[in-house]
């Protein structure tokens, strides 16, 4: 078969988006489905701009199980042939509190475990992992025993391939302590070419929130690029050569803060897939994360390429 473009591997749910924002869970009425998970949305997002794309990922042998590989083959464009089906443990569900909109909670239901906590190596995964363009994988993955050692098998078969990225993805939720996070988190730079992550996150990986000495210590584990997000000052692109770009945000009138974070990392893997200079690359990403913190929902609302062209002729003429 063609070798993908991108193969994401990491968390699917089944997410509930309540559709009463300001309130608390007990409050709202009623519910928008879909999927969601950072890996999960990231695939969805590169097949928004029409790449070849699969999700490694594991569902329940139940209705939602179904559902969610139905859903990224018909609904997103994700090949969803590395979607496992576990034979005991449920498919997880989110539920998004906009409360406030801008930095919802989520509460999660995955006892007494998700089966995405134990995704296999398969020779059909590691066949994918050799040959896709970009293995993106969530820092999340090395909370869990099974999942960390097979990421860790998938990233050693892969040695250092570019672009072989690290999304450093902090969920509070998933570890014991900050320490734990860091002691598993850190050593993974090694196999890694591109890192992305915000102030707490790179905090966590490598012991600072300093964005410039953050990406110094991530390029000192031999990255190509590191990518730190600066929040209400853009992000910030650092390269082996000494470059440092900082790139502004697009300010939007936030509908959901769930989401912008992974149509970025969709982006950004377009951009990789085209070849286009990281600055570039990031002001795309830092575009269609826009998109999404204005509209309500994850997977259903990534942008499409023409969208954020649009965003950027309007926002950034050049």
């Amino acid at each position: 078969m063609t070798p993908l473009d991108l193969l994401s591997i990491g968390r699917v749910s089944v997410d509930l988006y309540a559709e009463q924002a300001g309130v608390s869970i007990s409050e709202v009425a009623t519910f928008r489905k879909s999927i969601g998970g950072t890996a999960t949305n990231v695939a969805v997002a590169g097949a928004r701009y029409g790449h070849r794309v699969a999700l490694a990922t594991r569902v329940g042998d139940d209705q939602f199980g179904r559902y969610v590989s139905h859903a990224l083959e018909h609904t997103f464009g994700v090949d969803p042939r590395f979607v496992a089906t576990h034979p005991t443990l449920k498919t997880p569900l989110a539920f998004a509190e906009l409360d406030p909109p801008e930095d919802p909670s989520i509460i999660f239901y995955r006892e007494p475990a998700a089966p995405d906590m134990e995704i296999e190596v398969t020779p059909e995964l590691e066949a994918a992992v050799d040959e896709a363009s970009i293995f993106w994988l969530p820092a999340s993955r090395f909370a869990f025993d099974q999942s960390r050692e097979t990421v860790t098998t998938l990233l050693e078969r892969r040695g250092r391939r570019a672009h072989t990225v690290l999304d450093l993805d902090w969920r509070e939720t998933f570890w014991e302590s900050e320490a734990i996070a860091h002691e598993r988190i850190s050593p993974m730079l090694e196999h890694v070419t591109i890192a992305i992550g915000n102030r707490k996150e790179c905090e966590i990986a490598v012991g600072t929130d300093d964005p410039d000495l953050a990406a110094d210590l991530l390029l000192e584990r031999g990255l190509d690029a590191a990518v730190v997000k600066l929040g209400a000052e853009g992000v910030m692109v650092a390269t082996p050569d000494g470059a440092r770009d900082r790139l502004a945000p697009y300010p939007v009138p936030v509908v959901c803060g769930l989401g912008a974070g992974d149509a970025f990392g969709g982006a950004f893997c377009h951009g990789l897939i085209e070849g286009w200079s990281l600055p570039d690359i990031v002001r795309y990403g830092n575009a269609a994360g826009a998109i999404v913190a204005g509209r309500m929902m994850c997977a259903d609302d990534m942008p499409t390429g023409p969208e954020v062209d649009s965003f950027l002729e309007e926002r950034d003429p050049r």
